[in-house]
C-alpha cells in the first residue's frame, strides 16, 4: 500500500518505523508545526518529524486543513490509506474520504472506552487492569469510527503511564501492520462501536497533581503512577513542594497524611498507606526517597500534604 502517515508525539514513532520497514511505502508524513519548548523556548520539531527525516520521508506541517492546500498535497500522492496516530488535528471530510481504504487511526485504548485526548493516562489513573490499542476507520466524530482490530495487554500494579505508553506504542505498530494486511486482503470485518459503553477522556493538566492523602491508598498510588512522567503528582513535605514519581501500596494504617516510616518512606492514606519511592524536591534533581529522607529531618507521626495546614 501507498501510505501517508500522520502523527506527532513519540507514541506515533514505532508505527512509522514499522511501516517504513515493511512492504508498504510511506510516501509522506504529516505532523504538527515545530513548537517552542523549554525555558529558552527553542523551536523544536516533533518526534515524528525527526523520525521521518531520518527515514528520508517528505514531511509536511500544515497549520490548517481549511484552506485546501494540505488536501492538494494529499491528492498529489494518491495514497491507498492514511494512517493516523496521535496527530492532534481534526481531519476534514475531504481528507477522510480521499484514500481508497480511508483513514485508519491507532488509538491507545480498547474503544469505545476512553475516547479522546488521554486514554493511556486515564486507564492508569482509574486503576484498570486491562487496556490495549484499537485500529479504527476514522469518521467525523472523535474516536467514534468503526473498529477494525484490537490488541489488549495487562497493566502492571506499579506500572506508570510512561511505561504503558511505551508498550502500547509498540503494540500499535504491530497492530497497524496486521490491520493493513487484512484490509488489503479484504479479510477484515468492521465493528460498530457500542455507544452505551463509550467514555471520554479530557487532557490532563497540573490541576490534577496535588495529592489528597485522605483518599484510599489505591487512588493515591494510581494518581502517582498515572501522572508519571507528566505532569507528575505533588505534595508538600516540611513546607516544601515535592514531586512524587513512584510509589508502592502498603498495608500499614494511620491518620491520613501521617508519616508512618522513614526507612522506607511510608505515608498513611484514607485506608492503608503508600511507600513513596522516588521524588524531586523543588529546585533539586530527581532522587530516591531514601536519598531524600537522608537529607531532610522528618519524624514519624509528622503530617505532609494538605494535612500540614491542619496542624
Amino acid at each position: 500500500m501507498k501510505i501517508i502517515y500522520m502523527g506527532t508525539p513519540d507514541f506515533a514513532v514505532p508505527a512509522l518505523k514499522k511501516l517504513a520497514d515493511s512492504t508498504h511505502e510511506v510516501v509522506a508524513v504529516f505532523t504538527q508545526p515545530d513548537k517552542p519548548k523549554g525555558r529558552k523556548m527553542i523551536l523544536t520539531p516533533s518526534d515524528v518529524k525527526v523520525c521521518a527525516q531520518e527515514l528520508n520521508i517528505p514531511v509536511y506541517q500544515p497549520d490548517t486543513f481549511k484552506d485546501g492546500k494540505a488536501f492538494e498535497i494529499i491528492e498529489s500522492y494518491a495514497p491507498d490509506v492514511i494512517v493516523v496516530a496521535a496527530y492532534g488535528k481534526i481531519l476534514p471530510k475531504s481528507v477522510l474520504e480521499a484514500p481508497k481504504y480511508g483513514c485508519v487511526n491507532i488509538h491507545g485504548s480498547l474503544l469505545p472506552k476512553y475516547r479522546g485526548a488521554a486514554p493511556i493516562q486515564q486507564a492508569v489513573l482509574n486503576g484498570d487492569k486491562i487496556t490495549g490499542v484499537t485500529t479504527m476507520l476514522m469518521d467525523a466524530g472523535i474516536d467514534t469510527g468503526d473498529i477494525l482490530m484490537t490488541a489488549q495487554t495487562e497493566i502492571g500494579i506499579n506500572e506508570t503511564s510512561g511505561e504503558l505508553f511505551d508498550r502500547l506504542s509498540i503494540l500499535g505498530g504491530d497492530l497497524i501492520l496486521e490491520t493493513l494486511t487484512s484490509l488489503e486482503n479484504e479479510t477484515i470485518t468492521l465493528q460498530k462501536q457500542d455507544e452505551s459503553k463509550s467514555s471520554h477522556t479530557s487532557k490532563i493538566d497540573k490541576s490534577c497533581c496535588p495529592i489528597d492523602f485522605s483518599k484510599p491508598a489505591c487512588e493515591v498510588h494510581n494518581q502517582i503512577r498515572g501522572l508519571n512522567p507528566w505532569p507528575v503528582a505533588t505534595t508538600e513535605i516540611a513546607n516544601r513542594n515535592v514531586k512524587i514519581f513512584s510509589s508502592r501500596l502498603c498495608e500499614k494504617c494511620g491518620k491520613a497524611g501521617t508519616i508512618l516510616s522513614i526507612k522506607p518512606f511510608i505515608v498513611a492514606c484514607g485506608d492503608r498507606s503508600v511507600e513513596i519511592t522516588e521524588v524531586q524536591p523543588e529546585g533539586k534533581k530527581r532522587m530516591t526517597a531514601a536519598a531524600f529522607t537522608a537529607g531532610h529531618k522528618l519524624d514519624i507521626g509528622e503530617l505532609i500534604g494538605k494535612s500540614q495546614k491542619n496542624i
